[in-house]
């Protein structure tokens, strides 16, 4: 038993391992200027995977991710700023590969319509409370409800 229980977690250990974000990036990716380096994958680290979604192009392991980083480490060679780069991914493959979108144009109204809905859900619910606090909890029955009330249970 102690020896199945010691198989099952070097394998899980392993497996975790192959799926740790740190073998991303491959190493005939890596640049030979460390600064060089460093700037791509602090720059990578804030751009979304367009195939993963929710991943950055530093942590995935999709073929359009690996290109992405390729492109980007290629423009800094080029002499490129950090700025530069993002605005060259971002003109070729739109908006969406920013991890953090901007806060400018249109996106104001993605950033302002979640605190705007969550007001407006406030608001109404502080007129239904407040409403139904003003006409009573409940109403009483009249004599002859209670007495078919009474009927009816009693059959």
């Amino acid at each position: 038993m102690k020896h199945l229980i010691r198989h099952l977690v070097f394998v899980l250990t392993v497996l975790v391992a192959i799926a740790s974000p740190v073998w991303a990036v491959q190493p005939d990716e890596i640049l030979d200027d460390p600064v060089l380096e460093r700037r791509a994958r602090d720059i990578s680290a804030g751009l979304r995977c367009p195939v993963c979604q929710n991943e950055s192009i530093d942590e995935s392991n999709a073929t359009l991710a690996r290109d992405l980083r390729i492109l980007l480490r290629e423009r800094l060679v080029a002499g490129d700023s950090d700025a530069d780069a993002i605005a060259y991914i971002v003109d070729r493959y739109g908006e969406y590969v920013l991890l953090k979108p901007t806060t400018s144009g249109a996106n104001w109204i993605l950033w302002l319509a979640g605190p705007a809905v969550l007001l407006m859900g406030l608001g109404i619910g502080y007129k239904t409370v407040r409403k139904r606090a003003q006409t009573g909890a409940s109403e009483t029955l009249s004599d002859a409800e209670k007495a078919r009330l009474e009927e009816i249970l009693h059959r």
